[in-house]
């Protein structure tokens, strides 16, 4: 059977984020462990988003928006402005910080934002991999459009296309645009899937879909995404993780001492600064 997320939503001050992943009825789907909605908002002129230094382990970032713009700074010294159509993939291994704001020039006018941030759990095999950056812009994606979809595929392989994004395991990774009354059908060609609709009004073989929901798929059969109005989704999944994962904060282990360690890393300045972005940052949470 599917299952419907009803995703926790957090207010950042005029600015909501939708949590679907991790939650009680998924705390993975495939290789994801975090899926996180930022928007649709829209910032006035001299607002913007400010999230300030932070670390990660034993996972990577992917960041994908369909407006506006983020400016991706990180303790390898990349800086990086992703705009609509693009990707960020940051590959924390054993460890990384970064941070991601507003660009000067978006803050100055006012802009609207919308997108997806998600984590993926990397493979034990890789859990500490060197940490790295990539951008791939968004004419570098593999894109298609049939019969009013438009897929664009974010990581991994799907619909016959494959990202140049590295990926470490299986994923399925596809951003979808819909005009209304445009039919996807949605393959059974990964393990776990999901969709999460960010925006329109959609039904899945018939059944009427909230918006701002994620709807895990049956494994192993063929579903037909429809749109009643024009829709935005995501599609995400892939091979299932190797083994469970602890999750605490920013960090992503099979390893409860690794996360330990990682604590007292961050606690005690081991992950390095952030050039250009290195006057303060975000403390390690009450234990």
């Amino acid at each position: 059977m599917t299952t419907l997320i009803a995703p926790r939503v957090h207010d950042l001050g005029g600015f909501q984020v939708r949590r679907a992943v991790p939650s009680l009825q998924a705390r993975s789907v495939g290789p994801f462990v975090f899926v996180d909605h930022m928007g649709p908002a829209h910032f006035d002129a001299g607002h913007g988003v400010d999230v300030r230094p932070h670390p990660h382990i034993g996972l990577a970032t992917v960041t994908f928006l369909w407006s506006g713009g983020m400016r991706h700074r990180d303790t390898l010294g990349s800086l990086q402005d992703i705009r609509p159509g693009d990707v960020n993939w940051m590959t924390a291994g054993r460890g990384i910080a970064h941070s991601e704001r507003t660009p000067p020039n978006l803050r100055e006018t006012g802009f609207p934002l919308h997108g997806m941030q998600t984590w993926v759990a990397l493979p034990q095999s890789h859990q500490e991999v060197e940490p790295s950056f990539h951008h791939h812009a968004a004419a570098s994606l593999p894109a298609r459009d049939h019969e009013g979809a438009r897929l664009r595929v974010i990581a991994g392989r799907a619909f016959g296309m494959e990202s140049p994004v590295k990926v470490f395991a299986d994923t399925w990774n596809v951003a979808v645009d819909l005009i209304a009354d445009a039919e996807l059908v949605i393959p059974a060609d990964a393990v776990e899937r999901a969709v999460y609709v960010l925006e329109g009004k959609a039904q899945l073989d018939g059944t009427d879909i909230p918006d701002k929901h994620l709807l895990v798929l049956d494994r192993g059969v063929r579903h037909v995404l429809r749109a009643k109005t024009p829709v935005k989704a995501m599609l995400l999944g892939g091979e299932p993780l190797d083994g469970p994962r602890h999750m605490w904060w920013n960090f992503v282990s099979s390893s409860k001492e690794r996360i330990e360690q990682a604590k007292h890393d961050w606690d005690e300045g081991r992950f390095g600064l952030i050039p250009g972005d290195d006057v303060e940052r975000i403390p390690l949470p009450e234990r």
